[in-house]
């Protein structure tokens, strides 16, 4: 697809061979780039670890971003490793589950900053940390979803998180450009990963999905990946602070 021999790239969210970020980490090594994977705890480690072998990741390492000494040590083993970062994607996202099931309106305050903390401010750390190793630029990527642009049901406090998300990639890509940093939030459609089973009558909504958008069909996290390589690589230097859809045209029908 595209050329990325030779660049260095850290993926953050492999849960399962169903991750968005496996489907991004799939792509990059197709393309030739050197990745470093992670895993969330012991138990996902035995999911994860098989994953980034068979792409051959110079480094897998454990990271929870509630733990800060874990950021910075898996920096620091990226600098120690390749010296510099050329990209990186975040793909990781959380909300209690009483908080995520019920209204906005009754969220709590502590289910709220935590959802806010684990799936948006951990990107503006991850953007802080990359910046001095992306020496000759590089990009940053993340996820987000149509929920923070409209009301989708169900998706409760996911929405405003988002939303602040996207407002984050935006705000960091005017501040790093100059550095030659481009960051984008890509807005998939929705699919069944594991993250999206938390969310109550999911199935409804991909099926709402497929009839009302304009090709039919869901994306895939190799759909996903095509993007994300597309993004990170050279052929996209002038691109950024973008919210990027790819959902089959649903995002235009609403």
């Amino acid at each position: 697809m595209f050329n990325l021999h030779g660049k260095k790239g850290l993926v953050v969210g492999v849960a399962n061979n169903h991750s968005i970020a496996y489907g991004c980490a799939k792509a990059f090594d197709l393309c030739g780039a050197d990745l470093a994977i992670t895993y969330m705890n012991a138990k996902s480690e035995t999911y994860v670890r098989p994953l980034a072998e068979i792409l051959g990741a110079d480094i897998i390492a454990p990271l929870d971003v509630e733990q800060p000494e874990q950021l910075e040590a898996l920096f620091k083993l990226i600098e120690e490793k390749w010296g510099k970062l050329d990209f990186l994607v975040h793909s990781i996202a959380f909300a209690p589950k009483d908080d995520l099931h019920g209204r906005v309106t009754d969220s709590s305050r502590e289910g709220f900053m935590r959802a806010m903390d684990i799936s948006c401010h951990s990107f503006v750390r991850m953007a802080k940390l990359a910046e001095p190793l992306m020496k000759d630029g590089g990009c940053l990527l993340t996820m987000s979803y149509m929920g923070a642009d409209e009301v989708i049901e169900n998706y409760g406090i996911m929405g405003p998180v988002k939303a602040a998300l996207q407002s984050v990639s935006r705000y960091l890509a005017a501040e790093l450009g100059p550095k030659g940093i481009r960051v984008h939030a890509i807005s998939p459609g929705p699919l069944q990963t594991r993250a999206a089973s938390g969310i109550k009558e999911f199935d409804k909504l991909m099926e709402n999905a497929i009839e009302r958008a304009p090709l039919h069909t869901l994306v895939s996290i190799e759909d996903i990946g095509a993007l994300s390589a597309y993004l990170v690589s050279d052929v996209a230097k002038s691109l950024t602070g973008g919210t990027i859809h790819i959902d089959g045209g649903y995002h235009i029908v609403g």
